[in-house]
């Protein structure tokens, strides 16, 4: 994978050198602890850390070059290349130095507030019953095959990512499906990449701590069907995807200058979800107009009904025929975390989902309530250190869609926990009434143990906002903790 100094600043016009140009280069790196003999070492301004100043740390380590936007150290035999904005150049010489693995495999990404990580697994189990080779990239993990890989953003850095397809595509793979999250197009995460597919699954109010406002929020994922339509692109068959239930729809369609599949329920689409019953163990409902997708599912929730459509319009688009599509649909168990019920027999449902925003916490209660029985109680928090404005809403509508609600931290980061606490308070008065009540437990384990300890047969006990997360980030520490081990400690204990 080795280039030429001279190879990769052809890539930048505006650059200066002061050193040797034909130096080969082995590695990118911007973390200088990663970088090895033959390494470009590239100086990112971070909010905590400047790469600046560690240029003498990954010169020890091997770097024989180093791409900065600021004065740095002269030291012998390292070339310095210097640019206006170094994160703005590893943009154009990550996708060049690995040869822009996306164009030589099929790309398909799902953008949306919400169903992402379903979404793409969906999509997974269908190709690989169709016999392909499938890497992941999303939330919860990568996969090149079956190997697992961690993660630390929805959407990988831009050299991080490009290294990933690489290694992807030196593995086999064919297809890659992955989560591309708002930052990611808004930050150039993934720049250098060229999707085939793009699917959108909904926009809701999430990450405006970033985004500032809805429209730019929408502008962003609205970069990936861009995409779709860029000029320089190397591959036919590009299809966008568009969930027409959303309001942002048109927004999407407009941006995608390329062959679209709509699907929805309420409104008319290519695929539209009819005939729905819900039940707590699936959701059976038919494709209406495609005799041979009558499905009955193993996952459950009009919002699944959504995440499903989906799929079978990337599966579609991709050429995977109707009863291959069934087959894997049906099969398919579940997503960690995503509505996974912990069952350790007792006599009501326990339900952990990711649930983190208004419309997710909306959607898994409004599930919930078609098939509960008793009484709905409903353990979740907000994390510290992202948008405040969600977290009185989605104390309001734990409120109304449920019966007892105990707030409780979830990942509080920096932030004082009582004053997240206070926010969602505030939203939960809003939405009581006289039959409901409410309870407030910093200490999340104390959280789910007093749901649990509420709860009689009949009921459903939500727990929101971690899903499959394993940890809970409390100031500086993370300590281990995972809703779902500790929900089945407390019910064995209570058996």
């Amino acid at each position: 994978m080795a280039k030429l100094l001279s190879e990769l600043t052809s890539q930048l016009p505006d650059c200066t050198i002061d050193g040797n140009k034909e130096v080969n280069i082995e590695l990118l790196a911007y973390d200088s602890r990663k970088a090895a003999a033959g390494a470009m070492f590239i100086c990112l301004a971070g909010a905590n850390a400047d790469g600046h100043n560690f240029v003498e740390q990954a010169y020890k380590n091997g770097a024989v070059a180093v791409l900065a936007e600021k004065e740095v150290p002269s030291l012998p035999g390292l070339t310095v290349i210097k640019v206006k904005d170094t994160r703005q150049a590893m943009q154009v010489i990550a996708p060049y130095f690995f040869d822009y693995p996306s164009r030589a495999l099929r790309m398909i990404g799902i953008t949306g507030t919400n169903g992402k990580t379903t979404t793409t697994y969906l999509i997974k189990s269908i190709l690989e019953k169709a016999g392909h080779k499938v890497g992941i990239i999303g939330t919860i993990q990568t996969m090149i095959g079956t190997q697992i890989l961690p993660v630390k953003n929805t959407t990988p850095d831009v050299l991080d990512l490009q290294e990933i397809l690489d290694i992807m595509l030196k593995a086999g793979m064919d297809y890659v499906v992955m989560e591309v999250s708002s930052h990611a197009l808004a930050l150039g995460r993934v720049a250098g990449c060229e999707y085939d597919v793009g699917v959108f699954t909904n926009l809701t109010r999430d990450h405006l701590d970033f985004h500032i406002t809805f429209d730019q929020y929408l502008a962003a994922k609205a970069k990936l069907f861009d995409m779709l339509g860029d000029a320089g692109n190397t591959k036919p068959g590009k299809t966008a995807v568009i969930n027409v239930d959303d309001p942002a729809a048109p927004v999407i369609a407009e941006h995608a200058c390329c062959p679209q599949i709509t699907y929805g329920i309420q409104n008319p689409a290519v695929l539209r979800g009819v005939n729905t019953y819900v039940e707590a163990n699936g959701v059976r409902f038919d494709v209406d107009g495609y005799s041979e997708l009558s499905l009955a599912l193993k996952i459950t929730g009009i919002f699944n009904v959504y995440n499903v459509l989906g799929a079978i319009g990337a599966a579609l688009a991709e050429k995977i025929s109707p009863a291959v599509i069934k087959q894997a649909l049906e099969e398919f168990q579940s997503v960690p975390g995503r509505f996974e019920l912990v069952n350790e027999g007792q006599s009501f449902a326990v339900v952990v989902d990711y649930a983190h925003t208004p419309d997710g916490l909306e959607n898994i209660l409004r599930t919930a309530k078609q098939f509960t029985q008793g009484r709905i109680i409903t353990v979740f928090g907000c994390g510290g250190d992202r948008d405040r404005t969600k977290r009185p809403i989605m104390g309001r509508l734990a409120a109304q869609y449920g019966d007892i609600t105990i707030a409780t931290s979830d990942n509080p980061r920096s932030e004082d926990p009582d004053a997240i606490l206070a926010e969602i308070e505030a939203g939960i008065k809003e939405g009581l009434t006289i039959d409901k009540t409410y309870e407030i437990h910093r200490n999340r384990r104390e959280a789910i143990e007093r749901a649990i300890s509420l709860a009689q047969p009949g009921d459903t006990v939500i727990i929101a906002g971690k899903g499959h997360e394993t940890y809970q980030i409390l100031g500086d520490k993370t300590i281990p903790f995972d809703d779902r081990e500790v929900a089945r400690e407390i019910l064995r204990g209570r058996r």
